[in-house]
């Protein structure tokens, strides 16, 4: 099964999450794997993939592992497990302790990514895809492995500088809002997690936290507010001034969209995430030559997570009668993708448009 996905590997401070890929690597990401099919996921909340059809009932589980045998003094208490469309459509988010089990029910058929967070921070990210013909109850198990890596040696996706220090009350407070995001109990979550910051409006990861429960409600301005305070309290916070531009970009403010992105990118430029979404509010622009560098470059960061950039590419090309380009991507699309819905369409449009 083609799901595994490459990280970011550069990383900051003393601590790092990465997944283990093979025993050659000293610190390399991996996918623990116990489903052998390929699959394929879309939006329990009515987002829906360019399928013709849509079978909705699949169940998608898994432990996350975690090795803390190297981790020193400091671990993760939480970690949320969040299930999006490669729409950018958030379908559900778990928050489960290390080595806790997630499980997304009633989803569609479609193609997701399944994203691993600490304190807000973007630590895995695994490409999945479920088709009609998939069974019923999936299976995938994650292993991480959190490290002491010492000194600072650059930037990077999780370390001790995006924690947050916060008072015994306040603790209590963070625990009480993790364990009501874990219940899916989102609406008394953000009321716990509004008392927390208004109690130290300076605490960037619960403003964070309160952006993702917002975007989760489609309340788009409350979560661009809250992420807005997430970087007042912390300029350099990337996960939030990441996120910021995605808010930014559902709200189809592409303008303000563009300079969170380029920003982002400025404080962590080995993104994929941030390319891509940077090129897509160019593409929405109408900004076509820049849109193909920024998608270009997400593709050689994470060639098979963002294969989407391939069918963004191709729709650019498309528009500008470049038919043959667009022939090309669309091929290098269901190379990475063999079992996507609408492969015959494609094919026939390879077909009618590939020069020989």
């Amino acid at each position: 099964m083609r799901i595994l996905q490459r990280l970011l590997t550069r990383y900051q401070g003393r601590y790092e999450f990465r997944l283990r890929q093979a025993s050659k690597y000293a610190i390399v990401a991996a996918v623990a794997i116990t489903f052998g099919a390929e699959f394929r996921a879309s939006s329990a909340f009515a987002q829906r993939t360019t399928a013709t059809t849509s079978k909705r009932g699949f169940n998608l589980s898994g432990d996350v592992r975690v090795d803390e045998s190297q981790a020193g003094d400091r671990v993760p208490l939480t970690l949320d497990v969040i299930l999006v469309t490669k729409g950018d459509q958030v379908v559900g988010r778990q928050r489960i302790s290390p080595g806790g089990r997630y499980r997304f029910m009633d989803i569609f058929d479609g193609d997701y990514y399944l994203v691993v967070e600490v304190e807000s921070k973007e630590v895995a990210r695994v490409s999945v895809f479920i088709s009609e013909r998939s069974p019923v109850d999936l299976k995938q198990d994650i292993a991480l492995e959190w490290r002491s890596t010492g000194a600072r040696n650059g930037g990077g996706v999780i370390s001790a500088a995006d924690s947050y220090n916060r008072s015994a009350s306040n603790k209590m407070l963070y625990a009480k809002s993790a364990k009501e995001i874990e219940s899916k109990d989102y609406a008394r979550a953000i009321e716990t997690l509004r008392g927390l910051v208004a109690a130290d409006p300076s605490d960037f990861p619960a403003w964070s936290d309160l952006g993702m429960l917002y975007l989760i409600q489609k309340d788009y301005e409350a979560a661009e507010n809250s992420y807005v305070a997430a970087l007042a309290a912390k300029p350099g916070y990337f996960a939030a001034r990441l996120s910021l531009g995605r808010v930014q970009l559902a709200r189809k403010n592409y303008e303000r969209a563009i300079e969170s992105l380029e920003a982002s990118l400025k404080i962590e430029p080995k993104s994929a995430a941030a390319n891509y979404f940077l090129g897509e509010a160019y593409l929405q622009m109408k900004k076509g030559s820049k849109a193909v560098v920024y998608l270009n470059e997400a593709l050689g960061l994470d060639p098979v997570g963002m294969a989407e950039a391939h069918l963004r590419l191709a729709l650019l090309y498309n528009g500008a009668g470049m038919k043959d380009k667009a022939a090309t991507e669309y091929e290098q699309f269901l190379k990475k993708k063999p079992n996507y819905p609408d492969r015959p369409k494609l094919e026939k449009y390879i077909a009618d448009n590939k020069k020989q």
